[in-house]
């Protein structure tokens, strides 16, 4: 099954963007699909249909229908994203907040207890900080940014946990240094996703 690598940044020429061409030039070509929501056009608005589908549990509209479509076809799922406020971008909070939705997700038992349906999918997180990882951890962001979104939203839907690598410090002038972090981040979900050895060890938050 192919991976799924989906961006949230509007610039294609973004450290972002740069770090998903990295990603998918070490899956290769026949191993990933692109998902660049900001280049797509994606709306991440709460819509009233959306609404209706969350109170209905009915059919979602044609374009998260097309999303869920992508994720179904993925094995693995990756979301390279800048850090925002210490969380995500609104374009990517507003697609899993569309996308995400009771009956596919997740449903509820007969006991209104909640049952994940997402265990066939493996995430993977790159995400890009201009903050330097020891004020990250010591402001308590690393926990909330665990708690928000590994937790709150992969855990939720029973998403099966990858590789979450961050590249701190992106906005610090040392372009050598960003770089050889942009490229661990990449080569450790790479190795993680193809199984192969691309010579870096597993990059968690450093």
């Amino acid at each position: 099954m192919s991976t799924l690598i989906v961006t949230a940044h509007p610039d294609p020429d973004s450290l972002t963007h740069h770090a998903a061409r990295r990603l998918g030039e070490l899956i290769g070509a026949e191993g990933f699909v692109p998902a660049h929501l900001a280049q797509e056009g994606f709306d991440p608005r709460f819509s009233p249909g959306d609404r209706r589908t969350y109170l209905t549990r009915g059919q979602p509209d044609p374009d998260v229908a097309a999303e869920q479509k992508r994720i179904d076809d993925a094995g693995h799922l990756v979301l390279v994203f800048p850090v925002y406020w210490w969380s995500m971008p609104a374009l990517l909070k507003g697609w899993i907040d569309r996308v995400f939705i009771a009956g596919w997700a997740f449903t509820y038992d007969d006991d209104d207890r909640v049952v994940p349906q997402l265990s066939r999918v493996t995430a993977h997180l790159l995400p890009i900080s201009g903050t330097a990882a020891e004020s990250f951890a010591r402001h308590g962001y690393t926990q909330a940014f665990d708690t928000q979104i590994e937790r709150g939203v992969l855990d939720f839907c029973g998403v099966r946990r990858g590789v979450t690598a961050f590249v701190h410090d992106s906005e610090s002038g040392d372009r050598t240094r960003v770089a050889r972090d942009v490229e661990t981040a990449a080569t450790t979900i790479a190795s993680a996703i193809t199984g192969s050895a691309h010579g870096a060890s597993r990059n968690r938050r450093d």
